[in-house]
């Protein structure tokens, strides 16, 4: 028999709690994903790539997973006591009818085990499909097509998942448990006002949102000037305001409500004025809880946004180099000969085709070049931001590198182009391709032959803007540098300069092999040597290690904030609906029809979830521009913001059809809700 009533009263909070219920399952997909991260395909590549650093990311997922936890258990606490809220009447009956409170205790917890078990049971099959479903698609997008996949199933995460996930809901079970029957039979049968707080003068409503108004337009001014990021401090203030802000605005927000509900007598719309109140009322027992979701929505859309434009990041660079080599001697410089006779003492010499050296220095006199005739030509053209950007980086340069043009004819020449030729008193420019925001502009200026000077010297710049990568590392860029001649190039530098030896794969050895299983078969014979190399692979694994890492642990903990928040916000909704039930009677007893309930109840829903989106996409607006300018892994995609602002609203758009799947769950628990009151009572 008790077995029976668990049952009974497990199913039924299933269909009564379905947002809750689907939150959970949501939230075990989560955690499943990003504990069995190690397993995908894109991390095993980086393990044989970049094994310091996936140790590194693999060691902080226990600290994103006892976050989560620990932010779901909140979670969990605050729709079980509105759980709890809405069944006292029937636990004082248990007891009336001779329950014991032990009793009662076990079998709230038999029926919390029971729920979460079912929801294991569905939430963890998903979650593997899905895991191989993102390992798959992910190894696809990034172009490791070429590793072997094979299914993974992930027993640790299943294991620290249910453990996680049980340890959460026993724990709020047990503290809300102990709430229960620790109150007397008399307080459980009774139920308790709404407890409606004191109005406040309409004035201080007014300035409360006035001034919540001000500190989010100054929270925005500090985020996208980048003035937030300037140093810690800078960062607490612009998020305190934020913060503090839209608190501020959701508190003074009753005074709006209020007016639209006093609008009633001119609208002739259907409980118009009862619509209204009842969100006020809400608004105004729960603005803190209600402007806390807003800003766990605003936060999920930004990291959602942002971890999108993270994965989408991709190196205009083109692949040129396999190798770059250095000595084992910091401060020996390597040259190609004694690269070429350490390959073929370790007999893969004839595995290469191509072996160059570019030299890169920096002129011995400091501070003595000049780019007033350049500036001049840019400041000409037609403003635009990244113009702006390109004038400011110039006009602040004192010194320029300088790249011998033999070595890097060398390199133009692996690249299948014409080599480049100069006169003594001209140059070329070289902009690394993360720092070329204008390239079509400086071609068109270069076209025009200014001078720079340098060391007193003019120097015409000619042909056009050159990019090319000198190392196979992607992290070693220059800025702005001056390709000129040899002799040019010793006079400047005086003979101080750096060596940068690469290689190429032979062509058909890497097609023979293959890109990944050539470069691994030749690392096993380097590594002996007394070199230090650099690989195509490990640069490119370096990069997508920065997206995956980035953009997977961002998208986790967007979903984990609008789990909380869409779940807390909906169930707030319908245990404020069950707390004035007695409204809906009396609106039953004076001619409601059902269907005219529901349509007041969907309009109350649609305002309750659409004050805290509405504000959270105006605050996110400016909150993925700040995330943009300041926390980009590359200048490369600085200068594709435009792409990445629009992946960014594709993102956001994906996540309103997310926010309306909730509100439309919210509305059927509504409706059903609604049914049950249709049969009119006698209220003693």
């Amino acid at each position: 028999m008790f077995s029976k009533l668990v049952a009974r009263n497990s199913k039924r909070n299933r269909k009564d709690n379905l947002l809750y219920f689907s939150s959970m399952i949501i939230s075990i997909v989560a955690f499943y994903i990003v504990l069995s991260l190690s397993n995908q395909d894109v991390m095993t590549f980086l393990k044989k790539m970049e094994s310091d650093a996936v140790a590194r990311l693999m060691s902080i997922i226990p600290v994103f997973y006892l976050t989560s936890l620990f932010i779901l258990f909140f979670l969990v606490y605050f729709a079980g006591s509105i759980q709890i809220e809405r069944r006292k009447h029937e636990f004082g009956v248990y007891l009336t009818l001779g329950m014991k409170r032990s009793r009662l205790f076990v079998m709230l917890l038999l029926e919390e085990l029971r729920n979460s078990f079912i929801a294991l049971a569905i939430g963890l099959p998903v979650a593997v499909l899905l895991s191989e479903l993102i390992s798959l698609v992910t190894a696809k997008v990034v172009g490791l097509g070429i590793i072997g996949h094979q299914f993974s199933f992930s027993f640790i995460a299943v294991i620290f998942t249910v453990i996680g996930f049980l340890l959460v809901k026993v724990l709020s079970c047990i503290f809300l448990s102990f709430k229960v029957t620790g109150k007397e039979i008399g307080e459980l049968l009774t139920d308790s006002p709404s407890g409606i707080k004191k109005q406040l003068p309409k004035i201080i409503y007014i300035a409360s949102m006035i001034l919540g108004i001000l500190m989010l337009i100054k929270a925005y001014k500090l985020g996208i000037s980048g003035d937030a990021w300037l140093n810690i401090k800078m960062m607490g203030v612009t998020l305190l305001l934020g913060g503090l802000g839209t608190i501020l605005l959701f508190f003074g927000l009753r005074t709006v409500i209020g007016f639209l509900a006093g609008t009633g007598n001119r609208n002739k719309k259907k409980l118009h004025a009862f619509n209204f109140r009842q969100i006020q009322e809400l608004v105004i027992r729960r603005s803190t809880t209600v402007a806390i979701c807003s800003l766990l929505i605003f936060s999920a859309l930004c990291l959602f946004g942002a971890g999108i434009a993270f994965s989408t990041d991709r190196s205009e660079n083109a692949h040129i180099l396999d190798y770059t080599f250095s000595s084992e001697d910091w401060e020996k410089e390597l040259d190609a000969k004694q690269v070429e006779s350490l390959l073929q003492n370790g007999g893969i010499a004839s595995k290469f085709s191509s072996l160059l050296e570019i030299r890169v220095g920096a002129p011995i006199e400091t501070n003595a070049l000049s780019l007033d005739n350049l500036i001049e030509q840019i400041e000409k053209a037609d403003s635009t931001e990244a113009q702006d950007t390109l004038l400011h980086n110039l006009a602040s340069r004192k010194d320029s590198y300088f790249i011998s043009l033999s070595g890097y004819n060398e390199l133009r020449k692996v690249a299948n182009l014409e080599p480049l030729a100069l006169q003594d008193d001209e140059a070329i420019l070289y902009m690394g391709k993360d720092f070329l925001l204008e390239e079509a502009l400086l071609n068109s200026i270069i076209k025009t032959e200014p001078s720079i000077q340098q060391s007193g010297n003019s120097l015409t710049l000619v042909g056009q803007v050159e990019s090319l990568p000198i190392v196979t590392d992607r992290a070693i860029t220059l800025a702005f540098a001056l390709i000129v001649p040899d002799q040019v190039f010793d006079s400047y530098t005086g003979g101080d300069y750096s060596n940068y030896v690469s290689a190429v794969l032979d062509p058909d050895f890497v097609q023979e092999k293959g890109l990944m299983q050539a470069i691994m078969e030749i690392n096993s014979s380097l590594d002996p040597m007394p070199i230090h190399y650099e690989s195509y692979l490990q640069n490119m694994g370096r990069q997508l290690f920065y997206t995956v890492a980035a953009s997977y642990l961002t998208i986790y903990l967007a979903i984990i904030f609008l789990v909380v928040a869409n779940t807390a916000i909906g169930v707030q909704f319908l245990m404020g609906q069950r707390k004035t039930h007695k409204r809906y009677h009396t609106l039953v007893h004076l001619g409601a029809t059902y269907q005219t309930l529901c349509k007041s109840a969907r309009k109350q829903v649609n305002w309750y979830f659409g004050l805290p989106i509405a504000i959270a996409l105006i605050n996110s607006i400016f909150g993925v521009m700040t995330l943009f300018a300041a926390l980009l892994p590359s200048s490369g995609l600085k200068a594709n913001l435009g792409l990445q602002l629009l992946i960014a609203g594709v993102a956001i758009f994906v996540l309103a059809i997310i926010e309306y799947i909730y509100m439309t769950l919210v509305k059927k628990s509504s409706d059903r809700f609604l049914w049950t009151l249709m049969k009119p009572k006698r209220i003693e």
